[in-house]
């Protein structure tokens, strides 16, 4: 095939299968001739069509055709108080009054500084100092980066491996999808990556005949400590998602683990990368998933919520240990990864704004009342004959659907749409995580559409 494409016959129709006879068909068409779409099979879009969105406004998507899509899964997990949220769109105006962007290396700005000290201060005891790149990914590599040249300025080069946990995802650039155990989106490029260990996970859909989520996690970190035992000399970090895995079908474990996996890291000389590119901004429940254990780990990444789901931002906040590790007169102990945008003017005011709703709303409780009502309008599927292992992690509701059919998250994601509801299931995982603002009649919709789903299927 040559550079320029699919020939014009292989080409999707026009619209996806469908006649362009309205602007939504005409931006579809478009899409599809010009843009190379994620986390997507494209021939895919021959059949299932995309949905063209022409506004955005609250918990809502509204398409050029005059149909509204509720957003269920906070456009992938990053929106936190809908769409075209008012205090947001004031404070990025303000913000290009004044500064869009500044380089960051020999410079700063106002709102990097405020950034960085009201995430330190919100964050777990020690992370004080933040490292900004432009998302999630890059808060992985970054980490990771960081942890292997700490213990080569510390003279202890050796160290440099990584450990994580079965089904874990970090992201898709090759240092974290190293450490990614997600065969969908590694083996292709399993040849590129670096070799890294991978424990067992404390999921806790393990605890069966009498055994608690705590057991499972108990178990998990004894193999965790094994692997330790013997390779804690050659390890550089482990890292982990904590409380909830995202990409693995919202595996969600016992708060033990966390616990164990700290004392274990200190224990041996190895660093815990907290992954909180989903579970920050209070998505399990707390500001930060690792609060619920009450640990704190020497990294914590940061991305998705912390604008809201305006712009691409990620941070990596560090202890001062690892900071001090750095500080030298030599610029090859520096640590000398850069971005372009990194603390991008415009993106740390949409986060200031952010953590300004966290504080005025009081956020962290309000959901916490809401969780407990969001779980009271679930628990019917519990009952559903399809439905196994309903589980909740503060605004995250998830079940498995006992399928065997191999195009169920298509089925379900085209099924939804007719009922105005934006899902994406994971494999035959269904969860629901719109944005905070959702109202009980809002998520029981939620609810009542996939039961409807799942009684047609």
């Amino acid at each position: 095939m040559s550079a320029a494409g699919p020939p014009q016959s292989a080409r999707p129709p026009l619209g996806g299968g469908r006649e362009a006879t309205s602007e939504g068909a005409h931006w579809r068409a478009r899409s599809l001739a010009a843009v190379w779409h994620p986390c997507t099979q494209m021939k895919a879009h021959e059949t299932l069509p995309l949905v063209p969105i022409a506004r955005g406004g609250g918990a809502w998507l509204y398409d050029f055709d005059g149909r509204r899509y509720l957003d269920g899964i906070s456009s992938w997990w990053v929106n936190l108080f809908g769409h075209a949220n008012p205090r947001i769109n004031a404070a990025i105006a303000s913000q290009l009054a004044t500064l869009e962007h500044a380089l960051l290396a020999g410079c700063t700005h106002a709102p990097v500084v405020e950034l960085s000290e009201r995430l330190a201060a919100l964050a777990p005891p020690g992370l004080g100092h933040a490292f900004y790149g432009s998302d999630g990914a890059s808060a992985t590599e970054i980490a990771l980066k960081m942890s292997f040249h700490y213990w080569h300025n510390r003279g202890r080069p050796d160290k440099r491996g990584f450990v994580s946990l079965e089904g874990s995802y970090h992201g898709e650039t090759l240092g974290a999808l190293a450490v990614t155990d997600v065969p969908l989106f590694r083996a292709t490029y399993a040849p590129l990556l670096m070799e890294n260990a991978v424990v067992p996970c404390p999921d806790a859909r393990g605890a069966t005949g009498g055994r608690r989520p705590a057991d499972v996690a108990i178990d998990a970190a004894a193999a965790l400590e094994a692997h330790l035992d013997r390779h804690h000399a050659t390890t550089a970090a482990l890292i982990v998602e904590p409380l909830v895995q995202g990409a693995s079908g919202m595996v969600m474990y016992d708060a033990e683990y966390l616990r164990r996996a700290r004392a274990l890291c200190t224990r041996y000389g190895v660093h815990l990368i907290a992954d909180e590119i989903m579970t920050g901004f209070g998505r399990t429940g707390t500001m930060f998933a690792c609060e619920a254990a009450g640990i704190a780990p020497d990294f914590i990444c940061m991305s998705k919520g912390i604008t809201g789901g305006y712009l691409p931002l990620s941070c990596v906040l560090s202890t001062d240990d690892v900071f001090a590790a750095f500080y030298a007169d030599d610029v090859a102990r520096g640590f000398l990864h850069s971005h372009s945008y990194t603390g991008n003017a415009l993106a740390c005011r949409a986060a200031l704004a952010v953590l300004d709703i966290f504080r005025d709303e009081d956020v962290i409780a309000s959901n916490a009342a809401k969780a407990a009502r969001w779980a009271a309008l679930a628990a019917p599927l519990a009952a559903h004959p399809r439905v196994r292992h309903l589980r909740q992690a503060g605004m995250i509701v998830a079940f498995d659907v006992a399928t065997d059919r191999p195009d169920f998250a298509r089925r379900f994601f085209a099924a939804a749409l007719e009922r105005e509801l934006l899902l994406r299931p994971i494999d035959r995982t269904v969860y629901f995580m719109p944005p905070y603002i959702v109202d009980d009649a809002e998520f029981a919709a939620l609810v009542e559409g996939a039961t409807a789903i799942l009684d047609r299927e």
